[in-house]
């Protein structure tokens, strides 16, 4: 057992004491300023959190919300591992399910942790970590719902969830507050993947997979004649993404660090990481001769 243990990290390799000092010291603060949190959501979480026994750990509850997309990313490799199918009508509905399970389970665990008393700084880590590893499988997962196939389409929806979620990490570690905006990942994106999956269920993918200038009414004609509704899609996706999110993280870090008197120049060397994993993948997957050709994509 001891030589199999010698290939692992040991405990201080992936947490040092000083960083479990400072995980002590963490404080969670959020606000979320989305309407539908606001008016509907909010009192949907707080009736489901009442479904769940008070002997329920907390993080109990998010790893349960997350092995409901690891079930998905399962259903995908049994059933339409080309992530193009067409599949049954019902696995699409199960895509939706999952993710709307999914996020329940992410919003109602830090209730739980309130209602029973046992909030804590590594259970923040934990969400966190499970949230983290979420934007792979439910990228995966919707990808297959539009029907999109081992291709890059696929590769860009991963790298628009991962890319998200990393900002969103980067504005909280400098500004001590998770900040969700009136139409943020979490909520209202999500809402709408969920709805992209009953809709595949119910008119197949390949509603997807039209022109965008037949599919999209009066914005369709805006892209170019080539592009199915998919690329333009996600085009719009990335445009939000970039001004809608990713200038906002920077506008408030930089906030944040004109508050606190530090130089915003001094926390941009922290992007370089994510930048520097985003090309990488992009020349492995360019030049690979295997991942796309031999359908590895989803290892």
């Amino acid at each position: 057992m001891s030589g199999i243990r010698s290939y692992f990290p040991s405990g201080d390799e992936y947490v040092t004491e000083d960083a479990l000092k400072n995980l002590r010291n963490y404080r969670y603060r959020a606000v979320d300023k989305s309407f539908l949190t606001k008016y509907l959501y909010r009192h949907y979480w707080e009736w489901a959190v009442t479904l769940f026994p008070l002997w329920m750990a907390p993080n109990l509850i998010t790893l349960t919300g997350l092995s409901f997309e690891i079930f998905d990313v399962l259903l995908v490799l049994l059933i339409m591992p080309d992530l193009e199918g067409p599949g049954p009508w019902w696995l699409y509905f199960a895509f939706g399910i999952g993710m709307w399970l999914y996020s329940t389970f992410d919003n109602v665990d830090g209730k739980q942790a309130r209602r029973t008393g046992t909030s804590s700084p590594l259970g923040e880590l934990f969400d966190h970590g499970c949230d983290a590893l979420n934007c792979t499988i439910a990228g995966i997962v919707e990808a297959s719902a539009f029907g999109c196939g081992i291709s890059w389409q696929t590769a860009t929806i991963v790298f628009f969830t991962t890319m998200t979620f990393f900002f969103s990490t980067w504005e909280e570690y400098h500004t001590g507050v998770l900040y969700l905006g009136y139409v943020n990942g979490p909520t209202e994106i999500l809402t709408l993947a969920v709805l992209a999956c009953f809709a595949s269920g119910i008119w197949g993918p390949a509603i997807w997979h039209v022109k965008a200038s037949h599919g999209l009414p009066i914005i369709g004609r805006l892209f170019p004649g080539t592009w199915e509704v998919a690329d333009a899609l996600l085009a719009l996706t990335g445009l939000a993404m970039i001004f809608g999110h990713c200038a906002i993280c920077c506008w408030n870090v930089h906030a944040a660090c004109k508050e606190q008197k530090r130089s915003f120049t001094a926390t941009l060397p922290q992007l370089v990481q994510y930048a520097v994993f985003a090309i990488s993948c992009y020349v492995w997957l360019d030049n690979s001769t295997t991942i796309f050709v031999n359908n590895h994509l989803v290892l």
